[in-house]
């Protein structure tokens, strides 16, 4: 089996979730005076690539040890959509159906194309991969949890869309305008406000965290890495999420690993 990387790299440099503390990282020991190098850091879990738990909206929810061995490793589908997703676009059951098929019980990881956007990316730009990435349509709740889908993800900072996120509505009001632009490019996209207050309603707010977490319908977020890798792309492989055996925690950094039978 030929193993391939689908995590981005994470330091101090990755750009963090607005209003969360960024990553910090020093080192507390170095060799020439103790004889040895160690580093210390500070973060927060949502950084980089990362598992959350349903912990991480659900009081008392599933934490990231209590996730079945089984449920982190096993079949599924990379679904490459890169083609057809552009800023603020929705994907949907239909789009990623047509691509490849989706098993019960599968991970299914998606190929948006926005990994380019990410801090190391082959084209970094931090607005675009934060305030304007694709993101779920509201159909996608009820047919991921008809699949069962525990584990599913994709390569932006959130599987919801900005528009059902802090982005889309209040982040940055007034002075920064950043809520006022990805709402204005939104009407523009999707019909006006008539359109938008229809797509994204205010009940949706964070609607694949609170309507998927209670279900144990979880998801990783920022992959990166090989998930470009054209071998990977719309076909049935190995897949595995391997976070931190974090007890009680509500989200931990990954390693997701796609494995090809060579």
């Amino acid at each position: 089996m030929k193993p391939y990387d689908l995590s981005q790299p994470l330091n101090q440099e990755v750009s963090f979730w607005p209003y969360y503390p960024p990553f910090e990282v020093k080192y507390i020991k170095r060799k020439a005076e103790h004889g040895v190098n160690a580093q210390y850091i500070q973060t927060s879990n949502h950084i980089g690539t990362h598992l959350d738990a349903p912990r991480h909206f659900v009081t008392g929810g599933m934490t990231i040890d209590e996730i079945p061995l089984d449920w982190l490793y096993g079949d599924g589908v990379i679904v490459d959509l890169s083609d057809e997703l552009e800023e603020l676009d929705v994907y949907t059951p239909e789009m990623i159906e047509s691509r490849v098929e989706v098993r019960e019980g599968d991970i299914l990881l998606l190929h948006t194309g926005f990994e380019k956007h990410a801090q190391f990316g082959s084209e970094p730009d931090e607005e675009k991969y934060i305030h304007r990435h694709p993101g779920a349509h509201p159909d996608l709740v009820p047919w991921l949890l008809d699949k069962k889908i525990h584990i599913w993800g994709l390569d932006a900072i959130s599987t919801d869309h900005p528009m059902n996120l802090p982005i889309g509505r209040f982040l940055g009001k007034g002075m920064f305008g950043h809520c006022d632009r990805v709402r204005k490019q939104c009407e523009d996209k999707f019909g006006g406000p008539e359109g938008v207050a229809k797509l994204f309603p205010d009940d949706d707010y964070q609607l694949t965290h609170n309507a998927l977490f209670r279900h144990h319908c979880m998801h990783v977020e920022n992959l990166g890495g090989d998930i470009n890798h054209p071998d990977l792309q719309n076909r049935r492989l190995t897949l595995g999420v391997f976070p931190w055996l974090f007890k009680g925690g509500e989200a931990a950094f990954c390693r997701a690993i796609a494995f090809v039978e060579e």
